[in-house]
């Protein structure tokens, strides 16, 4: 039985060091904050003070719909992760390993725990995800992704930067039964911690048992009971540390790149004189800090080795970061919404009072009441009071209602949507008159205010993508068949190997060699991407650009769109969809050849005319050079020049009209073989139709006897 109570009192105080300087401080505001989101906005003294008075405590919840907007912007815009190679890494390892990641978000529902950190991060200032390798579904382990409750989590004291590799520890803590003890550690430990009346370490005042998130109330843990309730009360406190500390660390060294790796710690004398005799390695001790993993229950020690990870298993996002301070969207908008509540609630306090200001009764007055029966009815309506004395009752008037009470609150709203980025425009609020491209301009201008929070959860996709790539590189090394999912409309899959050996001892997308980049873009959700390629391809065609009818219908969100694209288009492969498209090939064929002959004729007239205009030059060069008293008929050069011209006019005329008669041929000869096919389809069909016609007539005849036969039995 592993009781170190040295051990477990050394991790005990280091708790404690780093949960008062910093966490408590985190635990009040989250729980103030995830108070106010849910609606319960009022200090309880303070809200049974308004009510022994009969005051009015208003809640009007802004916030609630304010952070549902931000959280919308965050749903519609999903993380793509993909891995670009590097050092000469190969591309098609990295085409692999964006599949692998792929593989693993869509097992661990990435997108919806995603979100959940997001919400965290925004309400308490603090989102976290756990990355670490299961065996609860595979002996061969598999990438498991957990939400940790921020409340749980406590991070290092001394840390200033977000990304946890800079961090010297982080804790985590949980509540479990002792069968989780049994499941996870051995049972020795599980029946041990599980008859144990009370704790070693002074739990009861610790901030996180104070604010315990359950849907039941919170509860003493180590409440007892007259039975065994052990297996589902969860009452023992896991308190888990990942920390650095220096050691002396074999590595593996190339000694062509100088790139070195730690030797894991399971690998013996044997196996490492293998690696360096297989690869030509060469090994070396090294001085690293290393992460030490310690887990504790009480004063048992329920595990205390060298973490197999290189990284913590945290993850966190946070909004806003500022050298170590966390902020939220939540915690600022406190203020407001407080004042938000009281104003109305004084509003609608002063008005009450308006209406019920009380009476001035003279003595002995009253007839057919008391005065406490007129306390309790006075401010009914069609009340009747009987007086002695006309003056004997006056009722009191109320002081008017404070001029600009109802401008503080709508200077409370106002202060929640400026100090939150969430506009009217965002939250679908803004008035009818205003124009849809300036209603567009300002949801463009509010996403902008939102645009760090989006930054950082960006970041925090970055850390998970490298935490699961050094994961899958490190025990991913067996050969396995992985399957992916690419369009969940469609059901559209992809199956694929990994490491898999050939006969020739080659390994195929090796997922353990070779360095890789992670690259994180926002793309938005399929649904929004749909309607906007909708809406894009609409307007496409309204502006006259021919957009195919399959296309549009391929971007819209119709559920059986490719089988109606399928019967738009038809069945390609029957052969009078062959025939047709054969058909339509030739008169697409035939057309080429009329625009070719139209071309050729275009260009035979310029060329006869061009040779009609070189002629009249030469005329009028030779008369140019002719004397005046000389005669036309007798001049021998005008008789030559025109005879030759005439001769190559005549050619030129005969090649055009014989080109004319080839073309206009060629043309007939195409739209007969049209005619004759077109011919042969239409009587093809006809066929087809009269057999249907005579099928279809004669099981109407021979259901014609069945149908007429007269019952037997019936009169």
């Amino acid at each position: 039985m592993p009781i170190d109570t040295q051990l477990a009192t050394k991790q005990w105080t280091r708790f404690c060091w780093a949960r008062d300087n910093g966490h408590a401080q985190f635990v009040q505001k989250a729980e103030k904050c995830d108070a106010f989101f849910r609606g319960d906005q009022w200090d309880k003294a303070d809200k049974a003070r308004l009510e022994n008075v009969r005051r009015p405590a208003l809640t009007i919840n802004k916030i609630l719909s304010t952070i549902s907007n931000v959280m919308g912007e965050q749903i519609y815009n999903r993380a793509e992760t993909s891995f670009r190679p590097r050092s000469g890494s190969p591309t098609e390892v990295a085409d692999i390993l964006t599949k692998v990641f792929k593989q693993i978000s869509d097992n661990n529902q990435l997108d919806w725990k995603r979100s959940d950190m997001f919400a965290d991060g925004v309400i308490t200032s603090r989102g976290f995800l756990d990355v670490r390798i299961g065996y609860g579904d595979s002996m061969q382990g598999e990438v498991v992704i957990d939400n940790l409750n921020p409340k749980n989590v406590i991070i290092d004291p001394d840390g200033e930067e977000y990304d946890p590799d800079s961090w010297s520890e982080v804790f985590t803590t949980k509540w479990v039964t002792a069968d989780d003890i049994a499941v996870l550690y051995n049972t020795e430990d599980a029946e041990y911690l599980r008859n144990r009346e009370q704790s070693f370490f002074p739990y009861g005042y610790d901030s996180i048992q104070a604010f315990r998130d359950r849907f039941g109330d919170r509860f003493n843990p180590m409440y007892t009971g007259d039975y065994d309730n052990s297996s589902v009360l969860r009452n023992i406190r896991l308190i888990e540390r990942q920390y650095r500390m220096l050691d002396r660390q074999k590595h593996f060294v190339d000694p062509s790149t100088g790139d070195m790796r730690p030797i894991p710690d399971d690998f013996g004398r044997d196996k490492i004189a293998f690696m360096r005799q297989q690869f030509g390695l060469e090994v070396t001790t090294k001085l690293v800090r290393r992460i030490r993993w310690t887990v504790i229950a009480d004063n048992v020690r329920l595990h205390d080795d060298w973490s197999p990870y290189k990284h913590f298993t945290v993850v966190p996002f946070f909004p806003y970061f500022r050298r170590g301070t966390t902020i939220g969207l939540v915690e600022n908008l406190l203020g407001p919404q407080e004042l938000l509540n009281k104003v109305s609630s004084q509003e609608l306090h002063v008005i009450n009072t308006t209406a019920n200001s009380g009476w001035k009764v003279k003595t002995g007055t009253l007839t057919n009441m008391t005065v406490e029966e007129l306390e309790q009815k006075g401010a009914q309506t069609g009340l009747v009071v009987e007086v002695n004395e006309i003056d004997g009752i006056e009722k009191i008037q109320p002081n008017q209602v404070p001029t600009g009470l109802d401008r503080i609150t709508y200077k409370a709203e106002e202060h929640i949507k400026t100090i939150s980025g969430v506009s009217d425009s965002m939250q679908g609020f803004d008035r009818e008159d205003v124009a849809a491209k300036a209603i567009q301009a300002k949801r463009q201008a509010g996403s902008t205010n939102l645009a760090k929070p989006l930054d950082s959860l960006t970041r925090s996709d970055h850390i998970l993508a490298r935490n699961v790539l050094d994961l899958v590189q490190q025990f991913y090394t067996e050969e396995r068949i992985l399957t992916i999912t690419h369009d969940q409309a469609t059901g559209e899959t992809e199956t694929f190997a990994v490491n898999q050996v050939t006969p020739e001892g080659q390994i195929i997308n090796d997922l353990t060699l070779g360095e890789y980049d992670v690259v994180v873009s926002s793309v938005p959700r399929r649904e929004t991407l749909e309607d906007s390629q909708f809406e894009q391809a609409v307007a496409l065609r309204e502006m006259g650009v021919m957009i195919p009818d399959s296309v549009l219908i391929d971007s819209s969100r119709l559920m059986n769109k490719k089988d109606v694209i399928k019967q738009m288009e038809g069945d390609k492969t029957s052969p009078e969809a062959q025939a047709a498209a054969e058909l339509q090939r030739r008169a697409q064929e035939a057309e080429v050849a009329k625009a070719e002959g139209e071309a050729s004729q275009k260009h035979a007239d310029a060329q006869l005319k061009g040779a009609k205009t070189q002629e009249t030059m030469v005329k009028a060069q030779v008369l140019a050079n002719t004397p005046p008293d000389v005669p036309d008929a007798g001049n021998p050069e005008l008789e030559i020049a025109q005879a030759n011209h005439e001769a190559d006019l005549a050619e030129r005329e005969f090649e055009h009209k014989r080109q004319l008669d080839y073309q206009n041929l060629a043309l007939k000869r195409q739209q007969h073989n049209d005619d004759l096919a077109l011919r042969a389809q239409q009587q093809a069909q006809e066929r087809m139709d009269k057999r249907a016609q005579a099928s279809l007539e004669a099981a109407t005849a021979a259901q014609k006897p069945q149908s007429t036969q007269p019952t037997k039995g019936l009169r």
